[in-house]
């Protein structure tokens, strides 16, 4: 299955540490940050390709925590010597 480009580069991040941490409002979803294992905010994240990332099982969350990659993301990711 081929996934964009944006959504390649944040399975690279995610696969690497990072995490995703959403805001609700009325038990819906309006605002995702992408954080890198150090901390740092990733600019490259917006709703729709968070939802694309959830439709295809490539991260999920659990009891509120924030979303992080599965196995299926780790399946969809590519080797890349870096995260370009």
């Amino acid at each position: 299955m081929d996934i964009t480009r944006a959504e390649q580069r944040i399975l690279h991040l995610l696969a690497q540490g990072g995490w995703i941490e959403h805001t609700r409002s009325k038990a819906k979803i309006t605002e995702v940050k992408c954080f890198s294992r150090d901390g740092w905010l990733y600019p490259g994240v917006d709703l729709d390709v968070f939802r694309r990332l959830k439709r295809l099982k490539a991260i999920s969350s659990s009891r509120g925590q924030p979303y992080r990659i599965t196995g299926r993301g780790l399946e969809l990711v590519r080797a890349q010597l870096d995260n370009r």
